[in-house]
């Protein structure tokens, strides 16, 4: 899971300047359960109303056997807001490492 990969090299998203949050569809207590399960050092915020989902396009079609659940699509925004790069992660266990190549090109 792209999480936890996440989780393993935060100290080094951190070290560039870059902060990482998770968000899902699930209620509060859920994100805090499951953040605590999995040992993350990060927020996940719960869009339990799907709305910032629907602005960041991360809805599944109604027909979706997973419509329930986001799309695993990360976004590297820079500190005005900017989003500089999407990524719709197909490889959890080498995401992490691209989000660092790619936010250490950012700050150059």
């Amino acid at each position: 899971m792209e999480g936890q990969g996440l989780r393993d090299r935060s100290a080094e998203i951190e070290a560039l300047g870059g902060v990482i949050l998770g968000a899902s569809f699930d209620p509060i207590e859920d994100n805090k359960s499951f953040a605590d399960q999995q040992s993350f050092p990060y927020r996940l915020l719960s869009d339990v109303n799907r709305e910032v989902g629907t602005r960041y396009e991360v809805l599944r079609d109604p027909d979706d056997k997973a419509s329930n659940f986001a799309k695993r699509i990360s976004y590297l925004i820079d500190p005005n807001g900017v989003i500089r790069k999407s990524y719709e992660v197909s490889d959890p266990q080498g995401h992490a490492e691209i989000v660092i190549e790619d936010l250490t090109k950012l700050l150059q």
